[in-house]
């Protein structure tokens, strides 16, 4: 579109996205890659929680959790998840809904490595989602998790990579009189061409 100019500007969503992340990097505080991650459980009821982006691929958005926990469950069950990140500093947020699949495979695995060890320890010791006695019932297992690893410990095969291929990618920020600017991204399934329409605000 004509007007699609200055931070809009662009022939393909995932590298504005990864730009307007970058520039975050440099004014946000804490986590410029959270995000709040919606899904539905089995009676259609949703589920936000924040997660944090870690990847963005050149078709799909890439976050790490465990497989068991209740968003891990929620997107076994349905296959599709919705997200937004929004930038306090910027003035400015993403929105994203797509279909969501596992990624355990080399990207999962890399991830997992590069994260610091007690982080690796904790992925075996938490069940996460599941109802805990007490602080020190996590904390026992933490270092029963530590005794059985040891100091390189594998991925856990329920702990992996999610990767969202996105059907509609909204790019907004703030304008004067809340008379903002958006740019909204969709495509029919993950394997056709974008269409890009500006919103009313």
């Amino acid at each position: 579109m004509t007007d699609r100019t200055g931070i809009f500007a662009g022939d393909d969503p995932f590298v504005l996205a990864r730009s307007w992340i970058e520039e975050a990097r440099e004014t946000e505080p804490n986590d410029p890659d959270a995000a709040a991650l919606a899904t539905v459980d089995a009676d259609g009821l949703p589920n936000v929680r924040v997660v944090l982006m870690r990847k963005i691929e050149d078709d799909a958005f890439v976050f790490f959790s465990n497989f068991e926990s209740a968003k891990g469950r929620e997107i076994a069950a349905t296959g599709k998840a919705a997200f937004v990140i929004h930038w306090k500093s910027l003035r400015r947020q993403i929105r994203v809904r797509g279909e969501i699949t596992r990624e355990d495979g080399a990207v999962a695995d890399s991830y997992y490595e590069s994260r610091p060890l007690q982080s690796r320890i904790g992925a075996w010791a938490s069940a996460q989602s599941q109802v805990l006695s007490s602080r020190d019932e996590l904390a026992a297992r933490v270092a029963q998790a530590e005794a059985k690893h040891g100091q390189n410990p594998s991925r856990p095969p329920f702990w992996g990579g999610f990767r969202i291929r996105p059907v509609e990618i909204e790019f907004w920020a703030d304008g004067p009189y809340r008379l903002h600017d958006r740019f909204r991204w969709t495509r029919p399934d993950c394997d056709t061409a974008w269409d890009v329409h500006r919103l009313s605000p």
